[in-house]
This record gives structure tokens, sequence and C-alpha cells, in this order.
């Protein structure tokens, strides 16, 4: 895998029925003696290229540490985590940036964004990180706000932009870099019920339209309604899982 941060990365593609993110008996141990705790118990967790999915589960169930390892963000203690057949908890984390880099998109529920940036330069963080140039910065920034709805609104700081408006740039900057993967973590949470349907309605455009794959963290059935597929945790282990519209 290439290590210099502004090359692209390299990495074979998902072929066939092969899965193309999978967890294989994924464990995680957090502390040592008495404090020791086990927050994951054996994952196994199969992402096709294309799937919408929700994950569930009360706290502490291990839903957040699963999104964590799956967005480069933590490894495992035992077990292994594949993106397209590599196994990323082998990389090094120089890797493990270039894969979040260039293949991963997050979205979070406190939109995480800039406060005395405009929406344009919010955008262009994740290229500038990479080392795109300016032109392309600005170019690739204001197609993605276009994409969300918001290429109006790219002068203003997130102060002067609603929390809905706020979640879409949020969105953009995930997808101004193209990702194979969106992870969404809560990304309603502080959203009342509208501007929700609406996030929704665009991860799945996202999804059907672009073809990015989405795994999105909720605590609520209506929003993991949009998902494809529902994927229940429970005391640090895949409980059960379905396709909307079967039985749970």
């Amino acid at each position: 895998m290439n290590t210099t941060a502004s090359s692209p990365v390299s990495l074979p593609s998902s072929e066939g029925g092969d899965a193309l993110i999978e967890l294989q008996a994924v464990t995680k141990i957090y502390g040592q003696g008495q404090a020791q705790f086990q927050a994951l118990r054996g994952v196994d967790l199969r992402i096709h290229a294309g799937d919408f999915v929700a994950v569930m589960g009360p706290s502490g169930s291990g839903k957040s540490t699963a999104m964590n390892i799956l967005g480069c963000l933590d490894n495992p203690t035992t077990g292994a985590y594949l993106f397209r057949g590599l196994h990323v908890e082998r990389f090094s984390r120089d890797q493990r940036a270039l894969l979040r880099r260039h293949y991963l998109g997050f979205v979070f529920q406190g939109f995480n964004l800039l406060s005395r940036t405009t929406a344009l330069e919010n955008v262009e963080l994740p290229l500038l990180y990479r080392g795109d140039p300016r032109t392309t910065r600005h170019i690739r920034a204001r197609e993605a706000l276009d994409a969300v709805g918001l290429r109006q609104w790219e002068k203003h700081t997130p102060a002067e932009l609603s929390g809905g408006q706020q979640q879409r740039v949020a969105i953009a900057r995930a997808i101004v870099t193209d990702p194979t993967i969106l992870l969404a973590d809560e990304p309603t949470g502080n959203l009342d019920s509208q501007r929700s349907h609406e996030i929704m309605d665009l991860l799945v455009a996202l999804n059907r339209d672009r073809g990015i794959t989405v795994l999105m963290v909720t605590h609520e059935p209506d929003m993991a309604h949009y998902a494809k597929r529902v994927v229940h945790f429970l005391d640090g282990r895949v409980d059960v899982e379905h396709y909307n519209g079967e039985t749970p």
C-alpha cells in the first residue's frame, strides 16, 4: 500500500460475492486487570458494496466500538478487519490514515464544522489534508455543496446556517473525496423530525445514485427504516440482523 500522503491509494477491487468490508471474530478489550472491559466479544459482520446498513443497540452494546474499528480509528484486540480482502488490522498507522483519507467519509452527530470558516472552506478540508491543489479543492467542494443543495450557501459560516444545513455541509465534506464508504454516527441526533427525514432522504440518494456504501449508527427505529439492512448489537456481539420489510 502506498504510504505517500499525496498519492492515490491503490487497492484491489471487490469482486463477485466478496464483501467490501468484513469483521471476522473481532474482539476489543480496554484496560487491564480489574479495570478490564471487553467491548466486543467476537463480532462477525459483512458489508457489501452498495449496502445501506443501520447499526442499532443500547448504550454499551459495542456498536460505536465496531464503527471506530471500521473507520480505522481503532484496532481490534483480536480477529480480522478486511477491506477488499486486505487485512487492515495489519496496516501501519500511516496506512490506516491513507485508507481513511481516500476511501472513507465520516458524518457525526455534532456536525464538527469549524465555526469561523465558510461552508466552502469546511468542505475543502479533507482535500487540503490530502494535498490537492487549491483550484481542484474549490471545484470539488462546490460540486459537493451542489450535491447536497447548498451551493448558494458556500460563503456562509456555520452560525449562519440551520442545524439541517450544517449537517448537509458535513455530508458534503464527507463526500468531497468521493469515498467508497460513508460512516454516519447518529447523523440525525441533533435535528428535529423534519430535518432528520431530509438528511435521511439525502443519504438514501447518495447510496442509490452514487453507489456509496452507507453504514449508520442510530438509536431511532424510524431512521433505521431508511436502510436496506439493520444490524442489532447486544453485549458486544451481533444479536440479530434483518432486511427492512422482514420481521426482526
